[in-house]
């Protein structure tokens, strides 16, 4: 098989950019044509995946430490500040665009079906194409202003795929909300920037990490400023405490969007942020330290609030707020390997559970339009033993079940203790972080449990959508129901990416990104717990993964569910959960309303009306006409007062001259 130049590995973003061009103008010109459509859309993201993965082929040949950076032209040339827009590709970066492209191309595929009849199908795919192109450019961005750039660009796709069914007010508000809360966070990210810049003198990664440890005081205040700055930028994207409220609204947009924004792409942009900046968090034990401690309380927090959703997205999205704070545990705790690992295997089961649910609301959707009805299509409570009419989508999504919540020897199980062990053995210096290692037990417990409830509510027990509808579903087309089987087998065998010496794996991944993370291992090493301890680290973590599973089938009872019209309604602690402890309630009081409230009596009627508007504007125009008048006051026809008034004039000034 030929290899790929790496001097073309700009090919890879290029790809998806081409197929938003083409199906943009598709959509303008020719938005029924849906065979050229999918074939432009889906085609494009193969081409891509095919060709990161020969760069990254070739780039492993050569076995290179230091990174290929390359240089395409001048950006920001202005005096100290030069920008070049340049492509980076190392470990690091190799990992994350076969993740981009391989699960975005069979989202794409994915999406073929579940979106064929939307009249939007030409806009949607454009979008799409969109979003991979700007998360590549994220990755592959050899600066922090490149990074930036897609950056920005994928909360702008965010933006446009959230409220992409935008004749909906729901849609569009949850798509300006995801929009509001990202500039929070990149506000961050600016003035993280600007620190240093102003303290390096440049923004390319690879000046700025060569350079850290003798500009930056270990533990100093600005190192620490620059890294909780990044990290505020990363609350916003990677939606974690305080910025995560957005990510469960997302759920507004199409099912597969939801799949690439919570499984591949843009919320994993925080983590990949992190780990990319490694050494500058371990320069900083308070960023470090607030990196895990926001990800493990993140972690437990979201956990409980999925225990009492019952729209089957809602508990996915925050499911993956929930792990998002894993991936959090792990590279603030140093453990960029650990934390890089849960994102790829997460990458594999939460794609595979999004897009399984996809199916679920398919079939859903497809028997109440069959029968004229209109419940709700996401309500678990108006689901149950869809198993045997979904003999694919039920084991599939029980194996990204058992992934996520930790049981051996699905990928999720690798990943996830990874990141508890390495939790666990930091406590040894850092006692907090014995905190963080027993929240993120709580989470896994509670992960275990509210997964398990998904699939029973969902699967299993009585059906409640009713007789007639009962007839008309089935199991999803082989265009939606292939791309669940490949997520399947990589949800079973993704753990072999990274399976540690003490379960006798080579740890391939770890050894794989050392030239990346070797620099902040350095800085501040990571802790090695005893063979015993890991030991029973690994079985206490899987035996709280079954306690969960197990709890859920001893407590739940699906065939006393009620159907959602019938369901009483939710209280006390149950009723605080599914509200989701108030924090949207909490916000739009000490927020929202009070922002909207300066804004509409102060801004809007006193600085705008009464003093823009009614001052400068209609008193400027007020003083104007005024002076017009008294102007025209002087002007009366007669040649004698003229004189008079001259003469005056003439006195006036030699007599004030003479003075």
């Amino acid at each position: 098989m030929p290899a790929l130049p790496l001097s073309m590995v700009w090919v890879v973003p290029a790809l998806p950019l081409f197929g938003f061009v083409l199906n943009g103008t598709l959509a303008l010109t020719r938005p029924g044509a849906k065979r050229a459509v999918s074939i432009v859309g889906v085609g494009t993201l193969m081409l891509a995946f095919a060709a990161a993965a020969l760069a990254v082929i070739e780039f492993g040949a050569q076995h290179a430490a230091a990174p290929l950076v390359f240089h395409y032209w001048d950006w920001l040339p202005s005096a100290a500040l030069q920008v070049p827009f340049a492509l980076q590709l190392d470990q690091l970066s190799a990992v994350m665009i076969l993740i981009v492209t391989g699960v975005g191309a069979l989202i794409h595929v994915f999406s073929v079906g579940y979106m064929h009849d939307d009249p939007g199908y030409a806009r949607y795919f454009a979008y799409l194409n969109l979003f991979v192109f700007f998360m590549l450019t994220l990755v592959l961005g050899a600066s922090f202003p490149v990074m930036f750039v897609g950056w920005e660009g994928v909360g702008l796709c965010s933006y446009l795929l959230i409220g992409f069914w935008f004749n909906e007010k729901i849609n569009t508000d949850a798509g300006k909300k995801a929009f509001i809360v990202n500039r929070i966070g990149d506000f961050g990210f600016l003035v993280a920037m600007f620190l240093i810049f102003w303290r390096v003198g440049s923004l390319d990664f690879a000046t700025v990490f060569a350079k850290a440890p003798a500009v930056f005081p270990p533990a100093g205040a600005l190192i620490t400023a620059i890294t909780l700055f990044l990290f505020l930028g990363c609350t916003g994207k990677s939606a974690q405490i305080p910025l995560y409220t957005w990510l469960p609204d997302a759920m507004q947009g199409p099912t597969p969007v939801s799949a690439l924004i919570h499984a591949a792409t843009m919320v994993t942009a925080g983590v990949y942020l992190v780990a990319r900046c490694g050494v500058l968090f371990a320069l900083s034990p308070i960023g470090s330290a607030t990196v895990a401690g926001v990800g493990a309380l993140t972690a437990l927090f979201a956990a409980t609030i999925a225990l009492k959703q019952w729209d089957i997205k809602r508990v996915l999205a925050y499911s993956t707020v929930s792990q998002l704070g894993y991936m959090f545990v792990g590279v603030g705790t140093g453990a960029y390997a650990a934390g890089i690992f849960h994102l790829a295997t997460h990458a594999f089961f939460k794609a595979l559970l999004f897009l399984g649910s996809g199916s679920v609301i398919h079939a859903m959707h497809r028997a109440y339009h069959a029968t004229h009805s209109h419940e709700d299509a996401q309500d678990m409570r108006n689901m149950g033993g869809l198993a045997r009419s979904m003999p694919w989508t039920a084991p599939l999504m029980w194996i990204a079940t058992l992934a996520i919540a930790g049981i051996p020897p699905f990928a999720g199980f690798f990943s996830k203790d990874e990141i508890l062990g390495a939790a666990f053995a930091e406590a040894a210096v850092r006692p907090a972080w014995y905190a963080f290692w027993a929240m993120g037990i709580a989470a896994a417990l509670l992960t275990a449990f509210y997964m398990t409830r998904l699939m029973l509510y969902t699967f299993h027990g009585p059906n409640r959508t009713g007789e007639r509808e009962r007839e008309h579903l089935h199991e999803a087309p082989w265009i939606m129901t292939g791309p669940l089987v490949a997520l399947g087998v990589l949800t079973v065998i993704g753990g072999a990416l990274n399976v540690p010496p003490l379960l006798g794996g080579g740890a391939y991944l770890e050894h794989w990104l050392e030239p990346v993370t070797a620099a902040a291992g350095q800085l501040s090493p990571l802790v090695e717990a005893p063979p015993a301890t890991e030991w029973a680290l690994v079985v206490g973590a899987v035996l709280v993964a079954g306690l969960g599973i197990a709890g859920a089938f001893r407590i739940l009872r699906p065939e006393s569910l009620l159907h959602a019209r019938l369901a009483p309604p939710e209280s006390g602690l149950g009723r605080i959960l599914w509200k989701k402890w108030y924090a949207d309630e909490l916000y739009d009081a000490v927020i929202v309303r009070p922002v909207m409230w300066v804004s509409r009596e102060i801004l809007w009627k006193v600085v705008d009306v009464r003093i823009v508007d009614g001052l400068l504007v209609n008193g400027t125009a007020v003083f104007t006409r005024a002076l017009g008048w008294i102007g025209s006051q002087l002007q009366t026809g007669e040649v004698g007062a003229y004189v008079v008034l001259f003469v005056t004039g003439v006195l006036a000034v030699l007599f004030s001259a003479l003075r």
